[in-house]
């Protein structure tokens, strides 16, 4: 529970952050414009420095600035302003001037006057009370929307992240096999977490209001208060340009990807980029839609340029928040370099968000999509914050191909089931969907610390990587505790099922270790400790 002064100010400080985005997404921060100091923007906001130090941070990992040590922060060159110049949702339209207390147009901070010789003041980071004035407008979040944990994903008839068929490398388990009595492959929240009453209490209020007209076929886009909805809350918690006109309701990510495939298909596309490694799911998905799989390899900080470059790919789908399976976020060199490849080939990216949102250590990294609608098809879904059995997501399509994605969704389902859209509609604007937020968040960090602790006490050295977010860890359990052949085979003796990193693309290295890709969100705490306690003891024997 945040302390009753805490709460004002983190939604100042979301409000400066989404103030300094649309600023920069619009051009009125251009690149290269200095950005005034900490002490100075704080005394012109009466914040603390510490609140505007964490939006600098924010936004420079998330690609819209720079930071030189000590020389200061500049705007980044990484986001592009949107076609048309529509304004972002909540924020003043991208070409008028902010004016100063005294009625004239002012300079950007640091920078050049704007084209056409009218010098404009860049909203959120001006002198003089003009960032104060700039926060003042700026619409604060949604009633409950103090949380930090996000939505996120999955797909329609494909088994969740590391469940199910067998992924790439791998093999079907033989019969006779044990008996699982602990499970970690990742890929499932906890079910018995969906909220039923606050559910229930959307769905009467839906079947009360509800004309009868509306349930006839509905936009295959999705019901308009869905998607308005839907808008709202990404801008709020994700940083995305949200329109609701380019919001495509969907059933989950799966769908999102196979409509995406579809659609590039026709216009000529033969081939996908993956990850490496990456969700296995998303090459069996494409490949539905008659599209090859080119896998990317990536390294600390995210996809490598240079074999994206040289695949002649001319689409990819990335998990830049929080990379599957690895657990990193993009840097945000490697978040521009993939957005310069996109322009400069034409090509698209789809950002699979499937647990951007679910951060413990600091606000979620803002998603990609962000920084260029144009190129960026962003789609997330209510799998892990909800329930995957609703088969409920979302998908942010370019301009370019939203009336293709569109048609397809249309001839593929004529649109989602119209009382299950109505129901999230209303679930998302009581603010019970930001509560659902805070309440995972609250019991996977539990979980997550449960794993950690176990680890440490029954299988000391095991070095653990990917724990700031996310429903999953990466463990690099020590050589000493057997080769990971055995290491495997004698957990699966005990009852539990582990997934091993390399299931999904990674070479083995040579050194002997273990490495797992842990999942939690299911598993009671009690349960993470015994499973892991019975894979120590398994391993231990002979």
């Amino acid at each position: 529970m945040l302390p009753a002064a805490a709460a004002p100010a983190r939604r100042r400080g979301r409000a400066l952050q989404e103030a300094l985005r649309e600023a920069v997404r619009s051009g009125r921060l251009a690149a290269g414009t200095r950005l005034p100091s900490t002490r100075a923007l704080a005394a012109d906001l009466g914040v603390s420095r510490g609140l505007v130090t964490e939006a600098y941070e924010q936004l420079t990992a998330e690609g819209y600035l720079r930071s030189d040590r000590g020389a200061g922060t500049w705007v980044g060159d990484a986001a592009r302003s949107r076609l048309g110049g529509t304004p972002a949702r909540g924020a003043a339209p991208a070409g008028g001037e902010a004016q100063n207390q005294g009625g004239g147009a002012q300079s950007p901070v640091g920078g050049t006057p704007a084209q056409g010789g009218a010098a404009r003041r860049p909203v959120g980071v001006t002198r003089e009370g003009g960032a104060r004035a700039a926060l003042a407008h700026r619409p604060g979040p949604a009633t409950d929307a103090r949380g930090d944990a996000g939505a996120p994903p999955r797909g329609t008839g494909a088994p969740p992240r590391g469940t199910g068929a067998p992924t790439r490398g791998t093999s079907a388990p033989a019969r006779g096999t044990p008996a699982v009595l602990v499970d970690f492959r990742p890929g499932t929240p906890d079910l018995s977490l969906f909220p039923r009453a606050a559910w229930s209490a959307a769905q009467r209020a839906v079947l009360a209001r509800l004309p009868h007209p509306a349930l006839g076929y509905p936009d295959p886009r999705g019901l308009p208060e869905l998607r308005e909805a839907l808008a709202d809350m990404l801008t709020r918690r994700r940083g995305v340009v949200a329109d609701p006109e380019r919001l495509v309701v969907c059933s989950g990510v799966a769908q999102a990807s196979s409509l995406l495939g579809f659609v590039l298909r026709a216009r000529g596309l033969d081939a996908v980029g993956v990850e490496d490694p990456g969700s296995p799911e998303h090459g069996r998905l494409f490949a539905s839609t008659g599209l090859d799989t080119v896998w990317l390899p990536l390294d600390e900080e995210g996809l490598r340029p240079e074999p994206l470059s040289a695949s002649g790919v001319r689409a990819v789908v990335v998990t830049p928040s929080h990379q599957f399976p690895s657990g990193i976020s993009w840097s945000a060199e490697r978040r521009a370099a993939l957005l310069d490849w996109a322009r400069a080939a034409a090509g698209y990216v789809l950002e699979d968000d499937y647990d951007g949102d679910f951060r413990y250590d600091r606000a979620p990294v803002g998603a990609l999509q962000g920084l260029d609608p144009e190129r960026v098809v962003y789609a997330g879904s209510v799998s892990k914050s909800l329930a995957p059995g609703l088969r409920l997501g979302w998908m942010l399509v370019p301009g370019a191909l939203l009336a293709e994605v569109v048609e397809r969704k249309r001839t593929m389902d004529l649109g989602n089931p119209v009382l299950d859209q109505a129901v999230l509609a209303e679930f998302v604007a009581r603010g019970a969907y930001d509560r659902q937020l805070r309440r995972c968040q609250r019991a996977y960090r539990e979980r997550r610390d449960a794993l950690l602790s176990a680890l440490a006490e029954h299988l000391p050295g095991t070095g653990v990587s990917g724990i700031a977010a996310g429903l999953h860890v990466i463990a690099r359990v020590p050589a000493r505790y057997g080769p990971p052949e055995r290491f495997l085979a004698r957990s699966a003796e005990a009852g539990v099922a582990l997934r091993p990193l390399e299931e999904y693309g990674t070479a083995r290295p040579g050194d002997g270790d273990v490495r797992l890709v842990l999942g939690y969100a299911h598993l009671a705490p009690s349960v993470v400790a015994s499973g892991i306690r019975r894979v120590a003891e398994a391993v231990g024997r002979g």
